[in-house]
This record gives structure tokens, C-alpha cells and sequence, in this order.
């Protein structure tokens, strides 16, 4: 029986191999990959969603054979470094995915392969510390620490060093810290909200555990906070997760798969244990909502708790629309948003809900949203790097245009980071006496439709 051209099936995952010896052997690795590349070559759907395409195909036309037999195995390493794991290309493109008998899982090899460089100790020194989000959170709510740390690292002198030491491109966005850790707030809701209030609907359990994430804890709480009104406003009792880590996508990222497994080991026991008592997980960052969703899942197939912990998460939109859908959401919205251009993020859109934050956004009276399905090119770490920067720009143009060209008042992305690179990337590109649209993210966006 002959092979079918492309696959109309929907995309399976197999589970990642990655305690297998053969998994970090280079020659199977590579292997591998000269066969996933020859199909990619042959294919070349992907050429326009990040660099690690045009650079294979460049390797390929440029090679002696024209074909991926020319291309040195050393080379491969330049397409893993162009590749920031963002699975668009899986999710959305690639007609060759499981369960297509060519098993084409390109994010998953890329993975294995920048797991294969870490364990060779090929990976910069720079690498562990910015995936390292928990250690550098400890400049959050110290005020004093804090203000120093955001005035130093705004000026000119300490971005040329931060450059020159770490590789962080000097005119790149990065995060201040938070004066106030979100962790150091409340940490559940007032106790009269829990008597008699708890209402389950058909989709969505009437209790909420929230997962604050690195960035929400030690950068920009403020996000955290327009959750919990959220949450408080709609009559939802609300906890924070007793003890957290880093959910491990940055260590993902860089390769290192037993740093992940130490994180899971953190975070799992507390969330199952939730997830038990028939909370609903939600996480503000896509790629720590996609971490448990899916990457640790295919991490640890086995383990019963990921899974628990797996069938429990949201991202916080996902949810309100099913709330909405059991008749639970409140829809009484007191401030119109006018004209809001919404990036989907790479993250959000693999998760396979849909656009709930723009079905979300689109409830609110006088609400025009315009939704920008495309990759900004930042990807966490990776958009912040001296060798990556002008291409995480040059990626995320389409995006920008395309945001700014609806007029908004507002732009917006689940994804934080995302928002601010697409904010940069507006900015740089308007004209002199340009009004700039407001950045908020999502959470922000619907806090202000309900006037609260």
C-alpha cells in the first residue's frame, strides 16, 4: 500500500524518549535528522515561519548536491539555533506530522538535538543563568534592590556590559522587576467568598487555583491582580498554588531536560494535590499553561499526577468562555475597548482551544478586535540575544504592521513578553508624531471592560 501525499488526520504526539541512552547519541541524532530534513527539503511549507527553515534550504541549494547529503552534519547545529520551539510548524503546517508514516515531529527533534548540545556542555554559559528565572527572581520585592536593579539596567553603560557579558542585545525589551512579589499578597480569596458560593458548571469546576508563573510573580504582578479581580467579580473563590517553581519551559528551551524534571518534581505534588480537591489550575503565561498541558505530559507519560494535573489546567480565557458556555460568566461590561489588535501567541494557538481571548474581548459592547495570527519572533530568552535580536525583529514585522494598520487604541498579547516585543517593534517602525496604541495584556483589557 502506497503512502499518502500529506496527512488529513489530526496531529498526534508520541512521548519524548529522552531517558533512552540512543536519545543523546550525535550519529543517531544525526541520523535523524538528514531524514527530517530531506523531507522538509522536498516539502518547504515552513520556509516563512522562522529562520530554521530558510537556513536548511540555504544549507541545501549552497551544498555540492543540492540535496541534504551535502550538507555538513555540522552544520545542522546553525538550523537548531534558529529554532525557539514555538511548534507552529507542527501544529499548523506540516503535512507529514504523526500519525503520518513519515512521523515528521520537527520541534521534538529540535529539541532532542539542543538536548544533545547541553549534555555536550556546548551550550554558553549565558544560557543556564536566563533560563534560570527563579534565581534571577530573587531582585523582586527587595524595594530598594529593586529599584537599583531597573535604574542600572536602563542605562546605557550597563546594557553595553549586559551585552558584551551575557549576550543580551543592547536594545532589546527586558522585564523590570516588581517592587512586590504577586506571591506576597493574598493568597486566596476573603472567606466569605467560599460559603455557598462555589458553583460548578457542566465544563468548569466553581473553584480556581491560580499558578502565578515567574514573570507574573517577580516582573509584572499587576497581571496577576486583574486575574484575581477577575476571578472575585464573577464570584469565583480563588487560592494561589501552596508552593511553586518554575514551570521549566525555559530550561526546555535550552535543552535541559533534568533541570525540567527537578521543576516538575516541585510543582507537580502541589498541583495534583489540587487538581484532586477539583480546583481548576489557571496559568497567565501560555507557555507555562502549554508546559503542563503538553510538554510534560510527553515528558512523562506514565506519571498519573502530570496527567491529573494536565486535565485540570486552563488558560484563564479557555476558562471564562467555558464558564460563559455553563451560564456562570458575568457579561454585564460597563467600559467599551474600542479598537484592540490581539496577537494569538505561538504558545496559545498550539494548545488547540480556539481564540477564546478574542471571543472573550469580542462580548464587550463597542469592541472591535482584530486578531493577528503569526509568530511576534521573541519566544522567551531567544528574541533577547545579541545574535537573535534582529531576527526575532525581522520575524515579528508582518505582525507589527499588521497590528498597528487597524488604528488601535489598544495592542495586546497573552503572552507578556510578546506584547512588549510587538510594542518595541511599532514603535520602531512609526513615523515621527504617531500616536503609539496602549500595550495591556488581555487579563488588563477585560479588568477594565467590567469597570473594576
Amino acid at each position: 500500500m502506497s503512502n499518502r501525499e500529506g496527512n488529513l488526520d489530526a496531529p498526534t504526539r508520541h512521548p519524548l524518549d529522552w531517558k533512552n541512552p540512543e536519545f543523546y547519541e550525535e550519529e543517531s541524532l544525526f541520523k535523524e535528522m538528514e531524514r527530517v530534513f530531506d523531507i522538509c527539503h522536498g516539502c518547504r511549507r515552513c520556509v516563512s515561519l522562522c529562520g530554521s527553515f530558510p537556513t536548511l534550504f540555504d544549507l541545501v541549494d549552497e551544498s555540492a548536491t543540492f540535496e541534504v547529503d551535502g550538507v555538513a552534519k555540522q552544520d545542522y547545529w546553525k538550523v537548531v539555533d534558529q529554532c525557539y520551539l514555538c511548534d507552529v510548524c507542527y501544529m499548523t503546517k506540516c503535512p507529514y506530522v504523526p500519525p503520518h508514516p513519515w512521523n515528521v515531529d520537527f520541534p521534538h527533534l529540535m529539541l532532542r538535538a539542543k538536548a544533545v548540545k547541553h549534555e555536550k556542555g556546548l551550550n554558553p554559559s549565558r544560557d543556564a543563568l536566563l533560563s534560570s528565572t527563579d534565581l534571577l527572581g530573587q531582585f523582586a520585592g527587595i524595594p530598594i534592590v529593586t529599584q537599583v536593579v531597573n535604574t542600572v539596567n536602563h542605562t546605557k553603560l550597563a546594557r553595553e556590559v549586559m551585552e558584551m557579558t551575557l549576550g543580551v542585545d543592547e536594545h532589546a525589551w527586558i522585564p523590570e522587576y516588581a517592587a512586590k512579589k504577586f506571591r506576597s499578597g493574598p493568597k486566596k480569596s476573603a472567606a466569605e467568598t467560599w460559603k455557598g458560593r462555589i458553583r460548578n458548571g457542566e465544563r468548569t469546576p466553581g473553584k480556581v487555583a491560580i499558578f502565578s508563573t515567574c514573570y507574573i510573580n517577580y516582573n509584572e504582578p499587576g497581571i496577576g491582580q486583574d486575574l484575581v479581580k477577575l476571578l472575585e467579580h464573577n464570584g469565583i473563590p480563588w487560592t494561589l498554588a501552596e508552593k511553586e517553581a518554575c514551570c521549566g519551559m525555559p530550561k526546555l528551551e535550552a535543552g535541559d531536560l533534568k533541570a525540567v524534571e527537578k521543576l516538575k518534581n516541585k510543582n507537580i505534588p502541589v498541583l495534583a494535590k489540587l487538581a484532586a480537591e477539583g480546583y481548576a489550575i489557571l496559568t497567565p503565561i501560555p507557555s507555562c499553561t502549554l508546559m503542563f498541558k503538553q510538554e510534560l505530559p510527553l515528558m512523562f507519560p506514565d506519571e498519573s499526577e502530570v496527567k491529573a494535573v494536565q486535565e485540570a489546567m486552563f488558560d484563564p480565557f479557555e476558562y471564562f468562555m467555558a464558564r460563559k458556555r455553563d451560564g456562570l460568566l458575568n457579561t454585564d461590561f460597563k467600559q467599551p475597548l474600542g479598537a484592540v489588535s490581539y496577537h494569538i501567541p505561538c504558545h496559545s494557538r498550539v494548545q488547540n482551544i480556539g481564540k477564546k481571548t478574542a471571543e472573550t474581548l469580542q462580548l464587550v459592547p463597542e469592541t472591535k478586535v482584530t486578531t493577528i495570527e503569526r509568530c511576534s519572533g521573541h519566544s522567551g530568552t531567544w528574541g533577547v540575544k545579541k545574535e537573535f535580536h534582529a531576527q526575532a525583529l525581522k520575524i515579528g514585522k508582518p505582525v507589527f504592521k499588521a497590528m498597528a494598520e487597524a488604528k488601535p487604541k489598544y495592542i495586546s498579547s497573552d503572552c507578556q513578553l510578546a506584547g512588549h516585543h510587538i510594542e518595541e517593534g511599532i514603535a520602531r517602525a512609526a513615523a515621527e508624531g504617531d500616536e503609539s496604541p496602549q500595550m495591556e495584556h488581555p487579563l488588563s483589557l477585560l479588568r477594565i471592560a467590567y469597570g473594576i
